[in-house]
């Protein structure tokens, strides 16, 4: 049954099926059903929640850590190594935590797919549930149904079907019974229905043809279900983790043999290893990076952006490019009236959608009475009309257009009131459509309303309103007629001309008509989208249309909101002539594509990727899933987006809004800044560390530190502030800024923190803990200052990590996460050096008022050097 079902006529699809316009029987239904399965769309495998939290191990820093617990039991460092562990465990438990959330967020959103559907069988209309359907049923479909299975249509009325979940196309599509000849793409198959469209106007009977993954819906879902790419910021942690690992083995390497060759004990040896092991490890950087992350995932949920995997988080503000579809994500996705022509007069209404908000204008200012020819005309359009807007919109989307721009003028519905007495539907060659109404208390006032093409309207017309007036029609006003739609034709607006007729008759005659007006009416931009956009380009981050709409109607938008601005558009046949390598050359000139297929968004994504481009996609329709799938980050719509799609997005918009995605990249940006914050903040202080370890085995002093005041350091006077970094507020600046290069490393520009700052750490230590030890020979003194050295230098050190460019003096105490963290881990410095029952077990002990000021002192050294060093490197950039 894997026949092209658009060249065979109905009754050979029928015969091919083996199946008729009275349905299966039961027992046929049942053996499809056993050889075809469920018609639904299977889902990849979920990961069990071992699997989810195996995921949180899979990180070199995380395998640096675990070698360091082994070492710390081998030598019965019982404390580091527990220590060492509650950090792996805490960091895997908050990983875990946020994807299960994450996916119970994306599980709340899903909308059931199309519970039941009206089916002939035995001869019989049923309903019965969608997923029961096989090939060869007879569905019965009417306006407002969801397609539930690929179908070939026999026979129609009127019918159109919104398919801009699968193609893209804005506007409903018309649909036949004949025959298609020739291999046609899925949006030039007039004559076949497909799964998640939707029907809005007219009805029809089908045949199904296809059913679950056998749908064009289940292809390319089948065709998304591969294994996850790693985002930027995973190779980049990656990558770091992987270069401390390396001078972690180098230098335990170089220390081993330097202790062999001074004759140093095994244990001393030992003990030296793993004060540098815990050295060389950031412990608390894990943790803050995952709190960094997490608490930017909650902000985002708070603005409707669900993060499906925490490390897209960063991967949003690696953005450089955003290719965006049109159709409900730059759009609103609802047909809307915008201008509205009486002769002579011309009318803006505002607002967007079918919420019918808005206010009618006329010369830049509302109108607050609504004179005979407008009114007329906004009457003809809700008469001359099938949909209907109660509570939830449902028909043709220019129809619900019209009721809207009658609602915003104070027009009510009143087709209650009258009885429709006869109706000639609109068909291509027509192209209007005609309705007879007779008033339910006047059955003697009866009037006919018409809508449709301009030039078709006006054939039929013999006169014309103008400013109250019935006059007779003449050749300059049909020629001004025509000059006006074209008008609005060329800015993309879709035109409907209005007209009406008193008549004594029970049968519509086309002829003898008043033209009312015009209603010109778009898909309109979201209000927010134009400044969201502008924003992107202050940011250095590139908009792409890409569309399967038409090009004038993609170019209209796209200079509405500034899209275009001196770029180009292509089409998708233009695209099919270009190679990979002229299309690398010309992509970059390229804001808008139009009419093209879902391969054709893979390979531009691709090809964007190849050109080292940080691409995010977006979009609603299953269309948009391999594009999504194949960008670095996708992001899918919650409202109007596909369960398919969602499920491969790493962002989920929940209010459909480009502006969402905007807000996104921001924090996106600021939490990588904040990373980085913490990785200058804590990498500077292991490096010193670890200098300070290696150079004192190389000259043969004694451990200025040992491992628990290392692991102490690390996890508590360095982890606190280090967590208050994760949360500092985002520069105001953070989107007037270019993106950074997509292969910068994550500790570029770093200079100051991770070469001068551990230079100046590692010589004060080394120099107070020589001076100390030669003039009172006290060790237990000598390592409390040297521990104490290190703790000041921190405090003041992550006060400078504020701002990592420049100096921070304006900004110093406006983190009172980072002041309160300050403050503790000061206060715990002292219980540690003065509070006898602590200091056994921290080998600490008490220093003078003067040792301490002379201490703190010192540590403020690196903060000014840093600070001084910002201010000459800012006034030189300026």
């Amino acid at each position: 049954m894997n026949e092209p079902y658009h060249i065979l006529s109905a009754k050979e699809v029928m015969e091919t099926l083996q199946t008729s316009t009275n349905g299966l029987t039961s027992f046929e239904a049942k053996e499809r059903l056993a050889e075809f399965g469920y018609n639904e769309i299977q889902e990849k495998k979920q990961k069990s929640d071992f699997d989810l939290l195996v995921d949180q191990f899979k990180s070199f820093l995380i395998l640096i850590l675990i070698i360091a617990v082994l070492l710390s039991f081998a030598f019965n460092e019982y404390v580091d190594a527990l220590l060492i562990l509650v950090i792996i465990l805490l960091n895997a438990f908050l990983g875990y935590i946020q994807t299960k959330k994450a996916e119970e967020a994306i599980r709340a959103l899903k909308k059931l797919t199309i519970p039941t559907v009206k089916v002939i069988r035995d001869g019989e209309l049923k309903t019965i549930s969608s997923r029961e359907l096989v090939p060869g049923d007879f569905v019965v479909l009417n306006t407002g149904d969801r397609v539930p299975a690929d179908c070939r249509v026999i026979s129609q009325i009127n019918l159109k079907v919104d398919e801009s979940i699968l193609t893209g196309e804005s506007h409903p599509v018309s649909k036949i019974s004949e025959v298609i000849n020739g291999k046609q793409l899925v949006q030039n198959q007039a004559n076949m229905l497909f799964m998640g469209t939707s029907v809005v106007y007219g009805r029809c009977g089908a045949v199904v043809v296809s059913t679950g993954m056998g749908t064009e819906f289940g292809k390319i879902a089948l065709s998304i279900q591969a294994e996850e790419d790693v985002t930027p910021l995973q190779k980049k942690l990656d990558r770091f983790g992987q270069f401390i690992g390396i001078v972690f083995l180098a230098i335990c390497t170089v220390v081993f043999l330097l202790g062999l060759l001074n004759g140093m004990k095994l244990i001393d040896i030992a003990l030296t290893s793993i004060s540098l092991a815990v050295a060389a490890v950031p412990e608390g950087l894990l943790a803050s990076i995952t709190i960094a992350l997490s608490l930017g995932v909650n902000k985002m949920a708070k603005h409707n952006a669900i993060v499906r995997k925490l490390t897209a988080v960063e991967g949003l503000g690696s953005v450089t490019t955003i290719c965006t579809d049109k159709t409900g994500t730059l759009t609103v996705n609802e047909m809307t009236v915008k201008k509205v022509w009486n002769y002579g007069k011309e009318y803006v209404f505002t607002g967007e959608g079918y919420k019918g908000e808005g206010k009618v204008l006329f010369k830049n200012k509302e109108v607050k009475r609504i004179d005979k020819d407008l009114s007329l005309t906004l009457e003809a359009g809700s008469y001359c009309n099938d949909s209907f807007i109660t509570g939830q919109p449902v028909g043709d989307p220019t129809e619900l257009a019209l009721l809207v721009s009658a609602k915003k003028a104070g027009i009510p519905d009143h087709r209650s009131d009258f009885k429709r007495l006869d109706e000639v539907q609109f068909d291509s060659e027509r192209k209007m459509m005609s309705v007879l109404y007779a008033s339910v208390s006047n059955k003697h006032k009866k009037i006919v309303w018409s809508k449709g093409a301009a030039e078709k309207i006006i054939q039929k017309c013999q006169f014309i309103l103008k400013e109250g007036k019935i006059q007779k029609i003449n050749s300059k006003d049909k020629s001004k007629i025509l000059e006006k739609e074209k008008e609005y034709a060329r800015s993309s607006f879709r035109v409907l001309a209005l007209a009406m007729k008193c008549t004594s008759a029970n049968k519509i005659q086309e002829n003898g008509f008043v033209f009312l007006g015009l209603q010109a009416m778009i898909d309109p931009p979201r209000p927010e989208v134009k400044h969201a956009i502008s924003i992107c380009k202050k940011a250095g981050v590139d908009v792409i249309m890409i569309t399967g709409d038409h090009k004038e109607t993609a170019l209209a938008i796209g200079k509405e909101l500034g899209i275009i601005d001196g770029g180009s558009a292509l089409t998708g046949l233009e695209l099919d002539e270009l190679s990979d390598s002229e299309l690398k050359k010309r992509i970059s000139r390229v804001k808008i594509f139009a009419r093209v297929s879902p391969e054709h968004k893979v390979r531009i994504t691709r090809i964007l990727k190849e050109k080292g481009e940080i691409v995010a996609m977006t979009g609603d329709g299953i269309n948009d899933a391999p594009a999504l799938k194949t960008a670095d980050v996708g992001v899918a719509m919650g409202q109007t987006g596909t369960d398919v799609t969602r499920e491969v997005a790493d962002l989920v918009i929940s209010d459909d809004n480009f502006a969402t995605i905007v807000k996104a990249i921001e924090q996106g940006r600021g939490i990588y800044e904040n990373i980085r914050k913490n990785i200058a903040f804590l990498l500077s202080g292991n490096i010193a560390e670890v200098f300070i370890i290696f150079l004192a085995a190389l000259i043969g002093l004694s451990l200025p530190l040992i491992a628990i005041q290392i692991l102490w350091i690390n996890l508590i006077t360095d982890g606190l502030p280090a967590l208050s970094l994760a949360v500092d507020p985002i520069s105001k600046d953070v989107m007037n800024r270019r993106p950074r290069p997509p292969d910068e490393d994550i500790i570029s520009k770093l200079d100051l923190y991770v070469i001068h700052y551990p230079i100046i750490l590692t010589v004060a230590v080394l120099v107070s803990f020589a001076y100390v030890l030669s003039v009172t020979g006290d060790l237990l003194k000598a390592q409390t200052i040297s521990f104490s050295l290190i703790v000041f230098f921190e405090m003041f050190q992550s006060f400078s990590c504020r701002s990592l460019e420049r100096p921070v003096f304006g900004v110093l105490f406006n983190n009172k996460y980072l002041v309160l963290a300050a403050l503790f881990s000061f206060l715990l410095q002292m219980v540690i050096i003065y509070f006898e029952p602590v200091q056994s077990l921290f080998y600490t002990t008490s220093l003078t008022a003067l040792e301490l000021g002379a201490v703190i002192l010192i540590a403020s050294t690196g903060f000014v050097y840093i600070e001084i060093m910002k201010m000459i490197r800012s006034s030189k950039a300026s």
